[in-house]
């Protein structure tokens, strides 16, 4: 992999299995654990687990603890897992127009799309 291509590199964040999709996920605000387990289907809890804690060392998710008893977990994205959101978008134009795509759980949802600053 050439280190110095910005390509290259974005690939390998985004391109780890389930990454986009929690990242799609998270536009819609914050989640708990066991919300993102419920909309990604299929995905084992170890695995949601190494994939949060690694977009978390990432800085594109930011974890937020509430001192309550049981103890509660929300996770969010911080305004660099935001800059994914127009790859995101680009990618439901493409699968709509290209590939025929639908997603039931996205046919209501607006675009993600996020101003850049």
């Amino acid at each position: 992999m050439d280190e110095t291509c910005p390509v290259c590199a974005t690939a390998e964040i985004v391109c780890g299995k389930w990454t986009l999709l929690l990242v799609r996920d998270l536009s819609e605000g914050r989640s708990r654990f066991c919300e993102l387990e419920r909309s990604l289907a299929g995905i084992s809890p170890r695995t949601l687990s190494l994939r949060l804690r690694a977009l978390e060392e990432e800085g594109i998710v930011e974890r937020h603890t509430y001192p309550e008893v049981p103890p509660r977990v929300e996770y969010a994205l911080t305004p660099k897992g935001e800059a994914l959101l127009p790859i995101i978008d680009s990618m439901r134009e493409y699968g709509t127009h290209w590939l025929g795509g639908t997603c039931a759980a996205e046919a209501d949802a607006e675009p993600a799309v996020v101003a850049l600053a």
